[in-house]
């Protein structure tokens, strides 16, 4: 979920018990991770369980904590590809397909890898996400 309209001055520490209050999960526990994108005035609210992320925007825009500081929330769209970085030199490309196929890395069927060498990288391209969703 990204939140918009999050002022430079805010505190992550902030946005942490605005989630907290909301969702009723906690970032202690490792239910989710928010990171600030100072430069958007936004930030990504990344849940590491089974939540429902427009229900979860709907409550968070309806909270007067939330509103009375201009923050609003939405649902990020499905991607098809992610790039990813830091990846070891040598290292195969079924070892990638099966690590974002792991349900505790994602789940989503990968259809393709390219792999970047010179850039320590790969593109990892998943198949449709309608019956994961």
């Amino acid at each position: 979920v990204v939140l918009e309209n999050v002022k430079e001055t805010t505190k992550d520490c902030m946005l942490i018990m605005l989630v907290e209050n909301v969702s009723g999960l906690s970032e202690d526990d490792g239910d989710f991770i928010v990171e600030m994108i100072p430069e958007l005035c936004a930030a990504v609210v990344t849940f590491t369980g089974n939540i429902d992320g427009e229900e979860f925007a709907k409550k968070l825009n309806q909270n007067h904590r939330a509103r009375k500081q201009n923050i609003t929330a939405r649902c990020l769209e499905q991607t098809k590809s992610v790039r990813a970085e830091n990846i070891p030199p040598n290292t195969p490309s079924d070892y990638i397909t099966v690590y974002f196929e792991n349900e505790k890395y994602g789940g989503a069927q990968t259809v393709d890898v390219q792999q970047l060498p010179d850039e320590d990288a790969a593109i990892i391209t998943f198949g449709d996400q309608k019956g994961n969703a």
